[in-house]
């Protein structure tokens, strides 16, 4: 058993897939597969169940994998602390954004970030959940903010806020109850949604689906701008977060409006890797998102519900 064995069977556990494992550890497949056979042949038991929709580990596979993220994560520190002794250097962080979070706090990030944390280096990357959370599985980003994560071998997540979405068309909204539109009113507009992998459109589609009404989606765009500007020309109507359409918002550009029955909510989650360890700068890191996470549940209001503190459930994890 070596570690280069011990992380290629931890990234199959985690992706549950090994031909998307070795695309993502960049080693050919029969190569991994060899590789898995040897620690399976050197343990002298069978790690994996292999499936038509991939692999899942055996009983013992689950217990080799809980003990290889605890060796992985050792090893990782340790590098750290013995290349402590060499001298203080930078921290490379890499944070994933959602797009309407980047829209509303990414400035103010960098900025905070710059003045209270110079032992740091932080770089932001913008993307749509899903694709946050392939990036992480990727070692491309090492924490992120993003939205309804489903639980993942390899990945803590932490709830945050629940943000309700917004019925954003290019006219003035003449609400049904009091300030918001019907579900059921404003699904016979025509819409410009996301496709399939999209937070709000998988959130719209099983509303949807549970009161078993047939909406009007005019037009599919996995592009934020292009969706705006359908809505913002008139050919369609939007379901958006706040933070995607905050500026034409406030210029008066289109028009936003709450829903209900149902109200369309998403959770934002705080999710990293178990397998790294934490952050020389831990504590500033997560004082720095607490501190953003005060500052986006000010600019939603009433649109916002403040979930689990970060401090209190990284330190149960």
């Amino acid at each position: 058993m070596n570690l280069r064995q011990l992380r290629y069977f931890a990234k199959i556990v985690e992706l549950g897939n090994i031909t998307r494992a070795a695309e993502q550890l960049y080693v050919a497949q029969p190569a991994l597969g060899l590789q898995i056979r040897a620690l399976e042949n050197d343990l002298r038991v069978s790690l994996l169940v292999r499936h038509s929709r991939g692999v899942t580990p055996t009983a013992a596979g689950e217990l080799l994998y809980k003990r290889a993220t605890e060796i992985l994560r050792a090893v990782s520190d340790a590098k750290k602390e013995i290349s402590s002794f060499g001298g203080p250097e930078h921290e490379s962080i890499v944070l994933g954004l959602s797009p309407g979070v980047m829209n509303l706090l990414g400035r103010d990030i960098l900025v905070e970030a710059r003045e209270h944390l110079p032992g740091v280096s932080l770089s932001l990357v913008e993307e749509m959940s899903y694709v946050l959370i392939e990036a992480l599985e990727r070692d491309e980003v090492d924490i992120a903010l993003a939205y309804e994560a489903p639980e993942r071998p390899g990945l803590i997540r932490v709830p945050i806020i629940e943000e309700e979405l917004l019925f954003i068309s290019a006219n003035p909204i003449t609400p049904d109850n009091g300030d918001t539109i019907d579900f059921t009113t404003l699904i016979r507009q025509p819409l410009a949604l996301a496709t399939g992998k999209d937070v709000v459109r998988q959130l719209f589609g099983a509303a949807a689906e549970r009161l078993t009404v047939m909406p009007n989606i005019a037009f599919e765009a996995s592009s934020v701008g292009v969706m705006k500007n359908l809505v913002s020309s008139g050919a369609a109507a939007s379901i958006m977060p706040y933070g995607t359409v905050i500026n034409e918002l406030e210029r008066s550009q289109l028009h936003s409006c709450r829903i209900s029955n149902p109200t369309l909510k998403r959770t934002l989650y705080l999710i990293r890797p178990t397998r790294l360890p934490a952050f020389r700068n831990e504590d500033a890191v997560i004082d720095l998102i607490n501190s953003a996470m005060e500052q986006l549940l000010e600019k939603l209001g009433r649109l916002a519900t403040p979930l689990t503190p970060l401090s209190t459930a990284l330190a149960a994890q």
